[in-house]
């Protein structure tokens, strides 16, 4: 064992220090933990301690050799706790700071001897060590994401993990977790646009994939995902990924984001990463926050306030909740140059209204004063309440119960496109002067867990949970069926989807000696199975029916082939309604060896058998150097699947969106019809059943602390994915694709989409995190981090149509398609940020600079351009008493805005102003004052 005052001892000093501690910021002793340690050998009693009090614990190695600590139970305060622990094991504390707790047996607390910390083996050690150490510079966390062991800090990691801290959560504007992830992780960026449904979804995505890609778990179970399709977005096409803005924020201890692929060891989805949502355990205390905000513009208005506390469950349990209620008014930055050269109401040259399609019209004299500010586009209004426990209890001596769970409801409402007055979409005898949808969603969402844990299961500590969980979401819309005449309703409901998860699982895990190695074999075994349940449920007939109403002759729209259906978004129909179901069952293995003081190694198996599509079978090799105490090198090869989703494999809807119709070359409102891919109509136009993406992961990365108090972490990875379900380009309108619907009996005046297994890609990035703290003496401490991304998204293989579709114009995959996977999202990403603490007050400071966007077109000479942009988010904090912070600050601050659309690609009438693929969404600056109280 080295002397502790080396390098890599010093290092190592940090690495029992627990996420409760970092939570806390330094709470004192007196806060009560809940604690299950049995009476057992003095070394093992003080590493269990360490881990579940949270602190780090340094002891002299030879003084805990034949002793033995006492059993202690219950929730307690440290301080309690020890002494307990300590009883009978003539060891006493000799330094207590709150954060590192020095041991050692009474009158020899000055001798010179070795140390260990309580997350290392504790040795025998014969030569002398210097005196007392000074307190650690920097506390890190032990992480229980991307290993089953309960041990591994973050720069002790096999593969890179970033960890977003309470504290974090609370020093910034930010209102959901899943803002924060992409604010704070390099390579996480959001999805700010979407029409249709999916305006309500913003989406994260880890290292350039989709963000069906990345797993979210929530206390390390698999989070279920929302039942929403994400359809007629811009680069997140086709997904139905976990929502994590239903998780309230107020109830998060720390979210633990592992970057590197990890479907062998949580199955599907974890291409990407996992993203693993830790919540409060605190069986005492709580918190209340109150934040006002809006934007540059006045609008955006947005409400929270959060409540959590904890409370003892008898006499050991615990009862965490937490409360979240946050009212957002809508954002407008539409029609920001009012384009006057397109007629509302045309009339011909003898003053008569014009039927649609005729040309020679001249201008009406309504055309002067009609109001041309008809889009609305950017962020929708919400209000969300949402509520979050966590409950856990010991059963007996061996046995501990704990729940979970969360409950959301969400009402969102988004105004959609502009129809004008004379289109085969209105009906002037209902809106004489046009009318702009507006869809409302109601999604109701929650997520239960409850299990029980244990030990000495057959040497197996061991964890056996149920998750339960559904989301519910129901369409309505302010809209118009044209086809229906005057007597067409405006308000329809366009019916449902629902999702349903039930996931069980056990765990168990053991250290196990070998003749092979001096440290023990850390062995984890696993078993699981989920069931799945998609619906679809049927809208009103107004919603999706066509009446076939046909203008009286001399009226403007006489002769007009209406629209059927209502506009925006169409009702679901009854061919599309339906419950659909699968199961899933999968085995794991892992295995963790530390071979010696410098090298470890881990290998995890997995095999899955999925009811509708069969099975999978991945894998997972990650390693660990130590060149030299400060720096190590690590890297994993691994491969992984995603099963395609249950909405990707049943979902269709119908809904107007802007597509070229030939021979135009600007975007015009048309119908476009999503087919399932066991559809006939899908079928005939090359639709095949879908299969498992796979991907295999290589990694390889430098961790590093060239300076004290400042580590780095450098990490180079490649995921090649075959088999990648993508939704199809726009097909159509053309004759194959009206022939196609029509022989199902759908209306053949429409284009066409679907999702299929279109193309292998291969991805390629860089990850840099880097993290200093500078004490300035009188005048504080600055915590410096800066990270960095480059990714570069690649199609490897482009699946082509059969001779005949192409022949017919058929294009599975085109340039937009390839353009929003290669160009569509920012290659590089930059984040510089500085956290000025200084007596009662707190700064914030955050740099955060994205590449360049490319949004292409059908069009090569349309394309568009986000230009490369600096956000600049800033908070001030200052606690006015020790329970009471107030805060001012701004997520963009410079109020910056994306590249304005030219004129050509606005649409008509007009879709957007700004360019909706910029990762800072179009809102600009948002502004804020915020409130928080503990207690």
């Amino acid at each position: 064992m080295r002397n502790w005052t080396s390098r890599s001892s010093r290092r190592r000093l940090l690495c029992a220090a627990s996420a409760l501690w970092a939570l806390t910021g330094g709470v004192a002793l007196a806060q009560a933990v809940p604690f299950k340690i049995e009476a057992q050998p003095a070394a093992e009693g003080i590493r269990q301690f360490a881990r579940q009090a949270g602190v780090q614990i340094l002891v002299q190695s030879n003084a805990a050799q034949g002793k033995r600590t006492a059993t202690v139970r219950g929730v307690l305060s440290l301080d309690q706790a020890l002494d307990r622990l300590l009883a009978g094991s003539d060891l006493t504390v000799i330094s207590n700071d709150g954060k590192t707790i020095i041991l050692a047996p009474p009158r020899e607390g000055l001798i010179r001897t070795r140390w260990a910390t309580a997350a290392a083996p504790l040795e025998t050690a014969a030569d002398p060590a210097p005196p007392k150490p000074e307190a650690p510079s920097l506390i890190e966390e032990v992480i229980v994401t991307g290993t089953r062991s309960t041990s591994r800090t973050v720069t002790e990691s096999m593969a890179p993990i970033d960890v977003i801290s309470a504290a974090e959560l609370t020093k910034s504007g930010k209102q959901s977790t899943r803002d924060l992830i992409s604010t704070l992780v390099p390579s996480a960026n959001t999805s700010n646009s979407g029409a249709g449904a999916s305006f309500a979804i913003k989406t994260v995505s880890l290292r350039g994939l989709s963000a069906d890609q990345t797993l979210v778990l929530v206390n390390g179970k698999r989070r279920h995902n929302t039942a929403i399709l994400f359809v007629n977005g811009t680069t997140q096409n086709g997904q139905s990924p976990p929502d994590l803005d239903l998780i309230p924020s107020s109830s998060v201890e720390r979210i633990e984001v592992l970057r590197d692929g990890a479907s062998a060891q949580y199955g599907s989805d974890a291409l990407a990463g996992v993203i693993n949502v830790i919540l409060k355990k605190s069986p005492e205390g709580g918190s209340m926050t109150a934040l006002y905000g809006k934007t540059a513009e006045g609008d955006g208005e947005t409400g929270q306030v959060s409540g959590n506390i904890g409370m003892r469950l008898g006499e050991s349990g615990y009862l965490n909740l937490t409360a979240d209620v946050r009212l957002t008014d809508p954002t407008d930055r539409g029609d920001k140059t009012l384009n006057t050269t397109v007629m509302y109401f045309p009339l011909n040259a003898v003053g008569q209204p014009v039927k649609v399609g005729t040309a020679g019209s001249t201008p009406d004299p309504r055309e002067a004063t009609a109001n041309r500010h008809t889009s609305h586009p950017g962020s929708p209004q919400v209000q969300l309440f949402s509520l979050g426990y966590s409950a856990g209890s010991p059963l007996n001596d061996k046995i501990d119960l704990y729940s979970f769970g969360t409950f959301s409801s969400r009402n969102t409402a988004a105004w959609l496109t502009f129809r004008n007055p004379n289109a085969s979409n209105n009906n002037v005898a209902v809106y004489p002067n046009g009318y702009t949808p507006r869809l409302f969603l109601k999604d109701r969402d929650f997520q239960v867990a409850a299990g029980a844990k244990g030990l000495d299961f057959l040497g197996f500590d061991w964890d056996l949970s149920t998750t339960f969980s559904r989301d519910d979401v129901d369409y309505y819309e302010n809209s118009l069926n044209a086809s229906l005449g005057p007597s067409s309703p405006s308000y329809f409901y366009l019916g449902a989807l629902k999702f349903q998860e039930w996931t069980s699982n056990l765990d168990l895990t053991r250290e196990v000696d070998t003749p092979v190695f001096s440290r023990p074999l850390f062995l984890a075994l696993g078993a699981e199975y989920r069931d799945d349940k998609f619906e679809i449920v049927a809208g009103e007939p107004a919603s999706y029916i066509n009446g076939g109403y046909v203008a009286p002759a001399g009226s403007p729209q006489a002769g007009v082939v209406f629209a059927g259906g209502s506009q925006g978004v169409t009702g679901f129909p009854p061919f599309s309604a339906g419950s659909f179901s699968r199961d899933n069952i999968s085995v794991y293995a892992n295995v963790e060896q530390k071979v010696t003081d410098q090298l470890e190694f881990a290998l995890a198996g997995r095999f899955e058998h999925y009811s509708d599509f069969g099975d999978a079978k991945t894998f997972k090799l990650s390693s660990r150097y130590e060149i030299l105490p400060h720096l190590a090198i690590r890297g994993t090869a691994s491969t992984g699947f995603r099963a395609p989703s249950l909405q990707q494999q049943h979902y269709a809807s119908s809904s107007t969106i802007g597509v070229i119709v030939p021979p135009a070359t600007t975007t015009q409102l048309y119908p476009v019809q999503l087919l399932p891919p066991d559809n006939p109509a899908a079928i005939a136009l090359g639709a095949k059943p879908l299969r498992p993406e796979k991907s295999v992961n290589y990694s390889v990365g430098v961790v590093a602390q060239p300076l004290p108090r400042m580590n780095v972490t450098l990490d180079v990875y490649q995921i090649k994915i075959d088999n990648r379900i993508l939704q199809s380009g726009t097909l159509g309108p053309n004759a194959a694709v009206s022939n196609a619907l029509a022989s199902q009996g759908l209306n053949p005046q429409q284009a066409a989409f679907y999702y299929g297994n279109f193309a292998d890609t291969k991805t390629r990035g860089v990850d840099l995190v880097v993290d200093y703290k500078t004490d300035l003496g009188d005048f504080g401490a600055v915590r410096w981090t800066f990270s960095a991304n480059h990714t570069k998204n690649k199609f490897t293989r482009v699946v082509q149509p059969p001779a005949a579709l192409a022949a017919a114009g058929i294009v599975y995959i085109d340039r937009v398609k390839i353009g929003d996977l290669t160009v569509g999202t920012p290659k590089e990403k930059y984040i510089l940020g500085a956290d000025w603490t200084l007596g009662k007050f707190d700064t914030n400071l955050r740099l955060t600079r994205y590449g360049e966007v490319i949004q292409r077109t059908s069009l090569a000479a349309n394309d568009e351009t986000v230009s490369p942009k600096l956000i600049v988010d800033l908070d001030l904090s200052y606690a006015a008493t020790k329970a009471v912070t107030v805060s001012v600050g701004a997520n963009n601050l410079l109020d910056a805005y994306p590249d304005s659309v030219r004129a050509a690609n606005r649409g008509t009438p007009a879709f957007a102003y700004y360019n909706q693929y910029a990762p800072y969404g179009i809102s600009g600056g948002f502004y804020y004052a915020r409130v928080a109280a503990r207690f």
